[in-house]
C-alpha cells in the first residue's frame, strides 16, 4: 500500500483560496481541457484541483524526483480519471514534455527559484499556450516596491539568505518578462496572507 506524504500545512490552507481564483480563471470564455501544473510539489494542490474539475485534464510537474514521488502517491490514492502520473520538468529546459496546454499554474516557485525559473517559466508558456490560453502564478510578490506586509520582508531576507538567487519578485518584473513572451498584462487578485494571484493570457 503506497504511503501518501502529509501535505504542507500551507497547502492545505491555501488550497480553497487558490481554487476560487482558478474557478475565475477557469470560466468561460475560457475553453480549454488541457492544465499543465509547474512545480506541484507535494501534489496536494494536483489532487485537490483536479477533483474540483474533473472537465479537465491534471498534468502535474516537477524538477525533482522527491516531489515526484510524492505527487505519484497523491494520484494513487484519489484515483481521479483526469489526475494523469505526474512528469519530470525543469521550467529552464527546451524543449518541456509537454508541447501544448490550455492552462498552465504555477505555485510558490517564482519566488523559491532563481529569476532564469521564471524567465523558463514564461518562455514555455509562451511556447505551449495557444491565443487565449491562461497562465496562473500564486505566492508573495512586492508590488510597486510594497513588499505588503512585513512578515514578507523577513520572508525575502529569509529566502536570500538561503540561496541569493533566491527573492520575492517584484509584479512589474514577471509581468515584463511574461509580456517579451506574447501573454498579456494579468488580472491581479489579492489572498490570504499578503499572497498574490497573477492571471495572463496569451495574445
Amino acid at each position: 500500500m503506497t504511503v501518501v506524504p502529509q501535505a504542507p500545512p500551507s497547502a492545505v490552507r491555501n488550497a480553497e483560496p487558490i481554487l476560487e481564483v482558478l474557478q475565475r480563471a477557469f470560466a468561460p470564455p475560457f475553453k480549454g481541457t488541457e492544465v499543465l501544473e509547474i512545480a506541484s510539489g507535494s501534489g496536494y494542490h494536483a489532487q485537490t484541483f483536479a477533483r474540483a474539475f474533473p472537465h479537465l485534464a491534471w498534468q502535474p510537474t516537477d524538477p525533482t524526483a522527491d516531489a515526484l514521488a510524492s505527487i505519484a502517491a497523491h494520484v494513487e490514492q484519489a484515483k481521479l480519471s483526469n489526475l494523469r502520473q505526474p512528469l519530470m520538468l525543469d521550467v529552464c529546459s527546451n524543449p518541456w514534455p509537454v508541447n501544448r496546454a490550455d492552462a498552465v499554474v504555477c505555485i510558490n516557485m517564482i519566488h523559491i527559484s532563481p529569476w532564469a525559473a521564471t524567465e523558463g517559466l514564461m518562455q514555455g508558456c509562451g511556447r505551449i499556450l495557444p491565443p487565449g490560453g491562461v497562465l496562473v502564478t500564486y505566492g508573495p510578490y512586492v508590488l510597486d516596491g510594497d513588499f505588503l506586509a512585513e512578515s514578507n520582508v523577513a520572508f525575502d531576507e529569509s529566502l536570500r539568505s538561503r540561496n541569493p538567487a533566491w527573492g520575492i519578485r517584484e509584479v512589474s518584473a514577471v509581468t515584463a518578462a511574461a509580456e517579451a513572451q506574447g501573454l498579456r498584462r494579468p488580472d491581479l487578485v489579492r489572498m490570504p496572507a499578503n499572497n498574490l494571484t497573477l492571471i495572463f493570457q496569451k495574445r
